[in-house]
């Protein structure tokens, strides 16, 4: 197979998350929708999505393979887990499908995720990376503007399990593309002095390493203040300004046009600002815009408007520090990026469990904690380094 260009696969892979990620976040909006059609309550359907949440926490189990036996193995992998199961409901619409659906493209996407930023880690100079993995994040925000509409209007005229059937016809030609234009190369394997291999080590060698832990404490900390703010907000709009339907509209438009701003200037700016600055004022920035929510907060304009900072600021350090990730454990490139991904739904579900309580004493105190996070999150940032050796097995 002759390997096609690093530009086309880098446009097939956001293309490719771009479906994965329009599948994720339809449920959301259409929430409502999905509980008429499958003849259940908003309280039950969250349960599910709960359970969706939590498969999160099995990524570390599943990465290893890519570090194995290679990105192109786990990429078809995972895009099969997701085909399968919107092919069940396209082919045998009911709860129980609807159900399995979720769980399996959530599990695809654990899988297919890493796989693929470990293998642009592979074929992308770190000098470069921060561009090629913010054009791939592109996908998160053109989901929620292009991908999600879409859906919804199939949804809307052919009913609840029309999505579905676009969704696996789409995970077919994925699979293809996939198995087509990607590469299976093996990461190369380190040697000690005496030449011999060292073969990549498992979950328990690179949670050894401290540059790793600090790794792992940035994606917590700035993940986990921005659940505070993120899951009350909402609330708080309705709550101080009366505008329930025209706030959700503006929040809705603030966090497409920020995310999308924020990939977009992480995409410019990563790699010429070098991935540890570019962190870092990412979190400054976020920062600023807490205290903003909270000085500035005492009108709707001036609510939006630290809004859409708060989002631009979050998803600059959030896609910024990918790269930066990738390059931690080259050894174990794969495996460190799923640890990431579960410590990213560990993050969401302790600021979920947070966030309620700290309303309780004004959205303020939800910004002040933000803040502290984003400090633990800056301190952090200080012991995390590049190019450490590969682990052994452990």
């Amino acid at each position: 197979m002759k390997k096609s260009p690093l530009s086309v696969q880098v446009g097939l892979f956001a293309l490719i998350r771009i479906a994965l990620n329009s599948a994720y976040r339809m449920v959301y909006p259409f929430l409502a929708l999905f509980a008429r059609g499958l003849g259940v309550d908003v309280e039950t359907f969250s349960l599910v999505l709960t359970g969706r949440s939590l498969l999160g926490l099995l990524s570390p189990l599943v990465a290893p393979l890519a570090d194995r036996r290679g990105r192109k193995v786990s990429m078809l992998l995972g895009l099969g887990i997701y085909t399968l199961g919107a092919g069940a409901v396209a082919l045998f619409p009911s709860l129980f499908t609807f159900i399995l659906a979720l769980l399996l493209s959530s599990l695809g996407n654990i899988i297919f995720v890493p796989a693929m930023q470990a293998y642009l880690g592979d074929a992308v100079p770190y000098a470069r990376r921060g561009r090629v993995m913010a054009i791939t994040e592109l996908s998160w925000s053109l989901a929620f503007i292009a991908g999600v509409p879409l859906l919804g209007w199939l949804l809307s005229g052919r009913g609840w399990s029309a999505p579905f059937e676009l969704l696996a016809v789409l995970g077919v030609i994925c699979l293809a593309l996939i198995a087509l234009f990607i590469p299976n190369p093996r990461p190369e394997l380190q040697r000690d002095a005496d030449g011999v291999a060292i073969q990549p080590g498992g979950l328990r060698s690179v949670l050894a390493m401290p540059a790793v832990l600090a790794t792992l404490l940035l994606s917590f900390s700035i993940t986990t203040g921005n659940e505070v703010v993120n899951l009350m907000f909402g609330v708080w709009l309705e709550e101080s300004f009366n505008l329930r339907l025209e706030a959700l509209a503006a929040s809705t438009a603030v966090l497409g046009l920020a995310e999308l701003s924020g990939e977009s200037l992480t995409a410019a700016l990563v790699d010429r600002l070098g991935k540890h600055r570019a962190i870092r004022i990412g979190i400054l920035a976020n920062m600023a815009a807490c205290l903003s929510l909270w000085l500035l907060g005492r009108s709707a304009a001036g609510a939006l408007f630290s809004l859409f900072l708060f989002y631009l600021s979050f998803e600059f350090t959030m896609v910024s520090s990918l790269p930066l990730i990738s390059e931690v454990a080259p050894g174990a490139r794969a495996t460190l990026l799923a640890v990431n991904m579960m410590i990213f739904s560990l993050g969401r579900g302790a600021g979920a469990l947070l966030g309620p309580q700290l309303y309780k004493l004004g959205f303020g105190a939800n910004a002040l904690a933000a803040v502290a996070f984003n400090l633990v999150a800056f301190l952090a940032l200080r012991g995390v380094k590049e190019g450490l050796p590969n682990p052994r097995v452990a």
